[in-house]
């Protein structure tokens, strides 16, 4: 491994990363909350600990290889989420001890929108704002790194992607090229959020709370400047926008820049993917909205928008709410639930083991009925007209086992911190698909449960961004020898 590319790298990010700590100073001193201190600070102590570990390796120059990758893609995370957090910690007002504002900044960092914070329509406007811009970024380094660096390091089904990442890149480093795929990506990221921005404006949240609310939206985050989140609005149009920005965050940014570029939406629906995406989203709302109807939950109106609405939310795992969905009847906040873990499309803002596993994952146990049927037959699995290779399905399912037993191994350690079942299990799988709220304690805010348990779900929140083995695999000898 080049550590001196690699410390370069992680230098430039430190500078690069402090410079998103000016506008909340912008905001502190408009809104003339008194806060702008707590960013200037960090601001500080960023740049400089940046230029620190620059300037002895500033004139490194090695092609990173795939074992780089998977430790600056660790790191881009880890020490952002760590600086990240410097302004919540320094913020007399907010009081916050050091594992909470590890915890909210981690949390926003990785789109999972679980927060131990309250009275958010108190604080002031300079920390909204951050936490809101957190998310932002935090979501277009998930789409650059998604689409343009994971298929090159082969993590679990995501190399599928390969052939439809914009622009050509090798497989075995990480070439310069990845800048024209990451630009074209980023225009369409700040598109697609000056869109929503406009939307929610027009639908009548305030400029502060469009611009927040857009932020966090096409980030796939749930972070709110309102306790009462989306609710708080009290509006059907506000829902409907939120509804179709949070779907349409949902899909593979790839398909996105395709049907910019080929001005149409007919690749929309020859993919694979997208198909089974809108199937189970149209299948869930519809037994969510019935079931809520048909239970006298609320009348039909309110069961199709709220229905609706939390639906896409959850399975998006974006975590906004318009209604508290664990106190709804019987089986229904457990399937809600559980279709986050299933999460959105590769390559796309949203948590959770994405479409494309679970989808490859289905075909993979139907494939091995028929084969118990025609034991001599060879059944290929393909996705579209394209034959997925065995290489392709082990990674998956690997990539599945691993996952389920690291919730099982963390559910066990937050039981062992004295948190009661439901708490513990909704916890650790709302931050490890990073969906956010969670059911039991957990389902309001992260505020009351103990630290053990918060470190424990800043580990879930990394290891569920970061694919599970970009972050694993660090913890094997065999990666850092030569």
């Amino acid at each position: 491994m080049h550590f001196s590319v690699i410390f370069r790298v992680l230098g430039v990010l430190l500078m690069i990363f402090s410079l998103t700590l000016l506008p909340p100073i912008g905001f502190s001193v408009w809104y003339d909350d008194g806060h702008h201190y707590a960013f200037l600070t960090a601001f500080l102590i960023t740049i400089c600990t940046g230029l620190a570990i620059w300037l002895p390796v500033h004139k490194a120059r090695h092609d990173l290889q795939t074992r780089d990758g998977f430790l600056i893609t660790a790191l881009f995370w880890s020490v952002l989420g760590l600086f990240g957090s410097l302004p919540f910690y320094i913020s007399e007002e907010l009081n916050a001890s050091f594992t909470d504002a590890l915890f909210e900044s981690i949390s926003g960092l990785t789109t999972t929108g679980a927060t131990v914070f309250t009275g958010l329509d108190f604080l002031p406007k300079s920390i909204l704002y951050y936490r809101q811009q957190l998310q932002w970024l935090g979501g277009i380094g998930i789409i650059v790194i998604a689409v343009a660096i994971l298929p090159m390091l082969g993590i679990g089904g995501m190399q599928l992607y390969r052939a439809e990442t914009p622009g050509p890149v090798k497989d075995n480093k990480l070439t310069p090229r990845i800048t024209e795929t990451a630009k074209a990506l980023f225009f369409m990221y700040l598109g697609l959020t000056v869109l929503c921005a406009l939307a929610y404006r027009f639908a009548g949240m305030t400029e502060f709370d469009a611009v927040g609310h857009a932020f966090s939206t096409v980030a796939i985050g749930g972070f709110s400047t309102h306790d009462a989140s989306i609710g708080y609005f009290n509006s059907p149009l506000i829902m409907g926008i939120c509804t179709f920005f949070m779907f349409f965050a949902g899909i593979n940014f790839a398909l996105h820049f395709v049907g910019w570029r080929a001005r149409s939406l007919r690749h929309y629906f020859t993919d694979p993917e997208f198909r089974f995406y809108a199937g189970w989203v149209l299948v869930g709302m519809v037994i969510t909205v019935l079931y809520l109807y048909g239970t006298g939950t609320y009348g039909f109106f309110d069961s199709l928008m709220h229905g609706s609405f939390e639906f896409v939310s959850v399975l998006t795992t974006t975590g906004f709410g318009t209604a508290d969905f664990s106190s709804w009847p019987t089986f229904l906040p457990f399937m809600l639930f559980l279709f986050a873990f299933m999460g959105g499309c590769g390559g796309s803002t949203a948590g959770g083991m994405k479409v494309m596993r679970v989808m490859l994952i289905c075909k993979q146990g139907y494939r091995e009925i028929k084969r118990l049927i025609h034991p001599s037959a060879i059944f290929p699995i393909k996705v579209g007209k394209k034959t997925v290779p065995n290489r392709v399905i082990e990674a998956v399912w690997s990539f599945f086992a691993v996952f389920i037993i690291s919730v099982m191994v963390m559910f066990l350690a937050l039981l062992a911190t004295g948190l009661d079942f439901i708490t513990a299990f909704s916890a650790v799988g709302a931050c490890i698909t990073n969906l956010g709220p969670g059911m039991g304690d957990v389902a309001a805010h992260y505020g009351n449960i103990n630290d053990p348990a918060k470190w424990i779900l800043c580990f879930a929140m990394l290891l569920g961004r970061l694919e599970v083995f970009t972050l694993l695999v660090l913890f094997s000898p065999m990666f850092w020898r030569r």
